[in-house]
């Protein structure tokens, strides 16, 4: 029992899964933050306090050094001194106060007396060192008045009675006792820290991860074939776009499907049929008209119009493959394409004969062009059958070529019931025929409207169907 829970556990826990890897870049955080934190309050604490308690002690000491002489001095040295805790001297050559007074930060005019020969001498000899006309540094002499270390600040003051310097000590306060306090507290904030940022990251993982998660059992759905399986949205743009972008895949993929199960069952009604007439026709021909010269001759025709067929099946279906497989280059030549369709017109004439057919051809302007003329004259023929298996009960079928600004534009028009508008998309797709249609097909074998298609988009050609339902469509194509 124990194995299996480990087990699971290692199941649940993945190094390489976003709640895992979220989780470790959330306390990595932390930790660097609490890193950072250490480092600032605790090992760096009495350096940084220093450096910036040095900064205000020289920007104090140059503005009383400025104001030196003026009417403003004893106002100026009274503020930084009362407000900063400072002790402020002006000293002459030979270390001695030169004021009656010096203020110490508890607002009353103290006298201090005379700085220790050592810190004087030490004060001189920094200044003659110093570029500046001013100095700034940390003693631990004990003899200073203050006691304890000190932060001095000494400039060479500008006056006409001989050299004067500013002599400013400001103690430097224990940061010990501050320390233990903060490294106390830092303690707790580390660990309060790591706990809450473990929590708010598992939370987070989880939150984040829930819709892939989803996605990818959608996702293994649709691996397995179920074409029904919808991709949920979550919270955040980014998902909602991937479920979007993956609930249109879906839709083409069934979509697909489909058009392959429709491609099978077409295939194999189209292979079937004509097979199954040669072979009933060669039974007749065996069992009964064998020695009945006219049905004989009759069954016998019958038999090579369906070989015909299938043979133009099998042609259809290999000239499709070698265009969308890129494997047949064009051969453009200049001709005339009204002419073109004026001599295709003929070999419907049969059907005009027979079956009643009327055909129209109406030519406007110069209509040469420059196209692969073998290909051409297979979409114009394509072109008019589909009119021919579509057309309404007048059997009209009308042709127009005429030149347009943009090239010469060549349509076929018949008076059918029409193509709905959310199919017209649809019927240049492979066996396409609309769920309605179930007459049978005078010419051709299903694929021309695909063949069309691959043969003008090989020459960059605009193509398209204006149709209304009830009255018949339009093909057309620019070259």
């Amino acid at each position: 029992m124990k194995k299996s829970r480990r087990a699971r556990a290692r199941r649940h826990i993945d190094p390489k899964g976003l709640q895992f890897k979220i989780w470790r870049y959330f306390v990595a955080f932390a930790a660097i933050i609490m890193v950072l934190l250490w480092l600032l309050q605790i090992v760096f604490l009495r350096t940084y306090y220093q450096s910036m308690k040095t900064l205000e002690v020289q920007k104090i000491g140059n503005d009383i050094a400025a104001a030196y002489g003026t009417s403003s001095f004893a106002d100026t040295v009274f503020k930084y001194s009362f407000n900063n805790g400072l002790m402020v001297q002006v000293l002459d050559e030979s270390g001695q106060p030169q004021t009656d007074w010096q203020q110490n930060g508890t607002g009353d005019n103290l006298h201090m007396g005379p700085p220790d020969p050592l810190a004087f001498a030490t004060l001189t000899y920094r200044l003659s060192q110093s570029t500046s006309g001013w100095v700034t540094y940390i003693s631990d002499d004990s003899s200073h008045h203050v006691g304890g270390q000190t932060l001095t600040y000494g400039a060479v003051l500008k006056s006409g009675s001989g050299k004067r310097y500013l002599y400013i000590n400001a103690q430097i306060a224990p940061v010990d006792s501050t320390s233990a306090v903060l490294q106390t507290q830092l303690i707790i904030i580390t660990v309060l820290s790591l706990l809450l940022s473990l929590g708010i990251s598992l939370l987070i993982a989880s939150k984040l991860a829930r819709p892939i998660v989803r996605m990818t059992q959608a996702a293994e759905k649709l691996a397995g074939g179920d074409f029904d399986v919808q991709f949920e949205s979550g919270s955040y743009t980014e998902i909602n776009r991937l479920a979007a972008a993956m609930n249109y895949m879906t839709g083409e993929l069934s979509k697909t499907e489909q058009l392959r199960r429709d491609l099978i069952a077409n295939i194999s009604h189209d292979l079937r049929t004509p097979l199954t007439m040669v072979k009933m026709y060669a039974e007749l021909i065996r069992d009964v008209s064998g020695g009945q010269t006219e049905k004989r001759t009759a069954h016998a025709q019958l038999i090579i119009d369906e070989a015909d067929r299938l043979s133009l099946l099998i042609k259809d279906m290999l000239d499709l493959s070698k265009i969308q497989a890129g494997t047949e280059s064009l051969k453009p030549v200049t001709f005339d394409l009204g002419e073109k369709a004026r001599v295709i017109l003929t070999r419907f004439a049969v059907l005009a004969e027979r079956n009643g057919y009327r055909f129209s051809l109406d030519c406007a302007g110069d209509t040469a062009v420059t196209a692969d003329e073998r290909k051409i004259e297979q979409v114009i023929y394509n072109l008019v059958g589909n009119a021919v298996n579509y057309t309404g009960a007048d059997k009209t079928v009308s042709l127009r070529v005429a030149r347009q600004n943009d090239g010469v534009c060549f349509s076929v028009t018949d008076t059918g019931k029409g193509i709905p508008p959310e199919k017209c998309a649809h019927i240049w797709e492979r066996y396409y025929m609309a769920k309605e249609t179930t007459r049978h097909r005078v010419v051709g074998t299903g694929l021309g409207l695909s063949i069309v298609k691959a043969i003008l988009a090989a020459h960059h050609a605009r193509f398209g169907v204006e149709s209304i339902v009830g009255k018949g469509s339009t093909f057309w194509f620019v070259l």
